[in-house]
């Protein structure tokens, strides 16, 4: 004889039944249908899960509007951010060429004076001499960057 193992289910629990006495179906005939009991509370909350009135369904759709407008708004950020890293970078490479061609055209310009021409030109060309004595007026400073003349000097 076959031994036949079978679940039996009552709700809370599961247990089995073993041996040879466990009942047969017939073959060509169908298993009765089992009959599951459901407490009521159970019933009634998935009833309610079920269900969705018109303010819940009210409440979803402004939660999702809600979401989509902060998430429009983050995303927007985000692609004026970017933007402005992007113009700080160019603007900031454009800084840095001018500074490399100003000290471009100091180092040239440097290059080009020579002191002793301009001595040579401003002493034979244009007539002036070395200041003599009692001709240089010391003021003292302040601590500012510059001075004011208030009165001609004798």
């Amino acid at each position: 004889m076959e031994d036949y193992r079978i679940t039996v289910n009552t709700g809370r629990r599961s247990y089995y039944v073993e041996g040879s006495a466990v009942r047969k179906n017939a073959p060509g005939t169908e298993a009765e249908p089992r009959i599951r009991r459901v407490n009521h509370a159970a019933r009634r909350n998935r009833d309610r899960a079920r269900h969705m009135n018109a303010g819940y369904v009210l409440f979803l759709t402004i939660a999702v509007c809600i979401t989509a407008i902060t998430l429009l708004g983050y995303i927007r950020t985000q692609s004026q951010l970017t933007v402005s890293a992007k113009r700080v970078a160019n603007l900031e490479r454009e800084l840095e060429d001018l500074r490399r061609t100003n000290d471009q055209n100091l180092d040239r310009i440097n290059a080009a004076v020579n002191l002793e021409d301009i001595k040579q030109v401003a002493v034979n060309e244009l007539g002036m001499t070395y200041a003599k004595e009692g001709q240089v007026v010391v003021v003292g400073s302040e601590g500012s960057d510059y001075v004011r003349q208030l009165r001609e000097l004798q």
